[in-house]
């Protein structure tokens, strides 16, 4: 189900070549495609109907990626965002990642490596669409006040249900899995994104700002993620 019957992808960038080079490849991988050559043209068609996957640039006239991704993060949490980002434009980077975006690329990049990167993303969408049929290894996992319900994609904190994107949800099961044990970023990445190799350690503490966020807001008693300096991140359930 990588294309989920031909998924549509939304490619919002304001150089033309970009768009007329990866919508052919990603068209020619099978998926539908929509382009939009600035950020409010895209929200204009995104307030009508979201696509299954989106692909942003930073930097655009009109709305930049960063709005366009906070708004989009307004009215869906689990919609696959993929950035498109300069060298220089780092900050802007990390920033993309804290509002919510799934992953980036840095231009120049390969369109080979692009659509790669979307077939990901599919693969991590069609999970939480069609959930595979419970095995021994699946269902519930409880550490204190968490439940993950990884089969319907599902997490709560008490009776507070949370909104986690793919991406949060598989670094939040990754560390609640062995409460109290340290995992290093790089152990993180291979959970979070077990199909590729091309994400920085960065990202990881990004996502990790992010679930900090969202617990504290489900209980702002509740600081259950620990930074080992020098070494990585452990669950705290309280035990």
């Amino acid at each position: 189900m990588e294309t989920i019957d031909g998924g549509l992808v939304a490619l919002v960038d304001d150089e033309g070549s970009i768009r007329e080079t990866v919508g052919l490849a990603l068209r020619r991988a099978g998926y539908r495609v929509e382009t939009h050559a600035d950020g409010l043209a895209a929200w204009t068609a995104f307030e009508r109907a979201l696509p299954d996957v989106a692909i942003l640039d930073i930097l655009m006239p009109r709305m930049d990626g960063l709005e366009l991704c906070r708004r989009l993060r307004s009215r869906s949490e689990t919609l696959p965002i993929l950035f498109l980002t300069s060298k220089d434009e780092e900050f802007d980077r990390v920033l993309g990642l804290e509002l919510g975006a799934d992953d980036y690329l840095v231009k120049p990049f390969s369109v080979r490596e692009l659509v790669a990167r979307v077939r990901v993303l599919f693969r991590r969408l069609a999970l939480t669409r069609h959930p595979r049929p419970a095995t021994p290894s699946d269902g519930s996992l409880r550490a204190g006040p968490l439940t993950l319900d990884s089969d319907r994609h599902e997490a709560r904190w008490g009776d507070a249900p949370l909104s986690l994107t793919v991406t949060e949800f598989r670094v939040l099961r990754a560390l609640a899995r062995h409460p109290g044990h340290v995992k290093t970023r790089d152990q993180l990445l291979t959970e979070a994104y077990p199909d590729d190799a091309y994400v920085a350690e960065r990202t990881v503490d990004s996502h990790i700002k992010r679930l900090r966020r969202k617990l504290a807001d489900a209980d702002p008693e509740s600081d259950p993620i620990e930074t080992v300096y020098g070494l990585g991140y452990r669950f705290r359930d309280g035990s």
